[in-house]
This record gives structure tokens, C-alpha cells and sequence, in this order.
């Protein structure tokens, strides 16, 4: 995942480095929370259960066996690309302490940052009313 040029003097010089070791070596190219595979195209279900072929079977968001779905639900499932990312456990990028970070897909990381996006949410919200009070007068909400 790209880091945006702004937030970029946050991270450390070597966080390539970092990221590809906590990525490749440690976690041997697999989510250390579901287990996806990087870069490998899986098949989904809407609820979360994949593919491994590797292993030969149905996994669910934690990683766990699964029975087969039924073939109406086998039939919904879509194909998606893993891309793996070093996450911050703290959400703090200038802590970039190996035992700080964790390798996972898109579907943990976003699922692990949830929390944190509302919270930003909120104050982007606030913010914007400040504004809207500062320079329109009284903010509504209609």
C-alpha cells in the first residue's frame, strides 16, 4: 500500500526494508492473521471464506477450516488479488519496532483499522463544522 506523500516523513528511512522483512521473512509471504497468500488470486464468499489451494480448502477470516459451501454459494464467489502491507498494531507509523508491526491482506488490515478510520472520521466531521461555523455562520444539519 502506497504511503501518501504527506504522511511520508512519518516512517523511517529503511521502511521498505522493514515492510519486506516483516512481509517475506517473518511471515514467509502469508497474512500472520487469515493466512492468504500474497499476490495469489483467491476465490471468496461474501462472507469472508476462501479458497486455500495450496491446503485444499475453505478457510474463514480467522484462518480456520471450513466446510465447503454449498454450490449456490460457491457459485457467488469472486476472485481477488492478496496484497499484503505491514500494519502498525498501535497505528502509530513512527513506531516501526518489529514487534509493532504485523503483515496482513487487505480484508485484516482495513477489518484491524476500523476503529481507527471512525475515529478519523469524527475529527475530519468536527473539523469541517468548525469551519462551516467559522466562516457560514451557525452549522445546520438538515
Amino acid at each position: 500500500m502506497p504511503i501518501r506523500k504527506e504522511l511520508r516523513w512519518f516512517y523511517p528511512i529503511d521502511w521498505a526494508l522493514l515492510s519486506r522483512r516483516v512481509r517475506f521473512e517473518r511471515a514467509g509471504g502469508r497474512c500472520e492473521s487469515c493466512g492468504r497468500p500474497h499476490g495469489a488470486l483467491i476465490r471468496q464468499l461474501a462472507d469472508g471464506r476462501w479458497l486455500d489451494e495450496q491446503r485444499g480448502e475453505w478457510r474463514d477470516d480467522s484462518g480456520a477450516p471450513v466446510d465447503w459451501p454449498d454450490i449456490v454459494a460457491a457459485a457467488t464467489a469472486r476472485q481477488r488479488r492478496v496484497w499484503l502491507a505491514a500494519c502498525h498494531l498501535d497505528h502509530d507509523p513512527m513506531n516501526s519496532r518489529l514487534r509493532n508491526l504485523r503483515a496482513l491482506c487487505q480484508r485484516c488490515h482495513l477489518r484491524h483499522d476500523r476503529a481507527e478510520h471512525g475515529r478519523r472520521r469524527r475529527i475530519t466531521f468536527l473539523l469541517r463544522r468548525a469551519l462551516g461555523d467559522l466562516f457560514s455562520g451557525p452549522h445546520r444539519h438538515w
